[in-house]
């Protein structure tokens, strides 16, 4: 079973019915014993880091994640991958769950070409750097979709994909022990994104 994390903040109705298409168990669930028995976690988010981050918090679910993503496959998606993170400079300094050593910026600050659209939102083709199981399925150049004004940098040694949105490499997978994120949404990607997530779900 693969554990989806409610606590308030994500796209939850989308990412357990892409799973399910996929023929797969998904429970979305609050539950720490639930957390515990099952097989894979996935960490969505929308929104703000600091509201997600409290929202987490006060749930009582953050120690256990902490937990299982030392013994089993976890993937954070969207704002889920940069909670994963140190820090992140989104309205003020917030701290993340410390799973990957990096920080979270904005994307703004960083595009030489200030006439590009923030939010970065649309199809971007992603570029595997690093061959990974979660590309078991998943072809060089593919296209992804993006939803995100901050993402993650300072990150170099996770960084498994990235997509170029003017002068910027937007991190997009990234990789620390049993610990992925993406930052496009699987969800939404179309059947590629269905073939990342079925690789996920083949991952012990």
């Amino acid at each position: 079973m693969i554990a989806i994390v409610d606590y308030g903040v994500g796209n939850l109705f989308s990412l357990s019915s892409s799973l399910k298409a996929l023929g797969l168990e998904a429970e979305v669930t609050r539950d720490a014993s639930r957390l515990r028995q099952a097989a894979q976690i996935i960490l969505p988010g929308v929104g703000a880091f600091g509201d997600a981050k409290a929202k987490l918090d006060a749930t009582g679910l953050t120690p256990v994640l902490l937990e299982e993503a030392e013994r089993k496959p976890f993937l954070g998606i969207c704002l889920g991958m940069q909670l994963l993170f140190d820090k992140s400079f989104e309205y003020g300094q917030h701290p993340g769950l410390g799973l990957v050593p990096g920080q979270v910026a904005d994307l703004r600050d960083d595009l030489a070409d200030k006439t590009l659209k923030v939010p970065h939102m649309g199809w971007n083709s992603l570029e595997i750097r690093r061959g990974d199981p979660l590309f078991k399925y998943f072809k060089d150049g593919e296209y992804v979709y993006y939803v995100h004004s901050f993402y993650a940098k300072d990150c170099e040694a996770s960084v498994l994909a990235v997509s170029q949105y003017g002068n910027v490499a937007v991190t997009g997978v990234v990789r620390r022990g049993n610990v992925w994120g993406t930052q496009f949404h699987p969800e939404k990607s179309g059947d590629a994104g269905l073939r990342l997530l079925r690789a996920f779900s083949e991952l012990q």
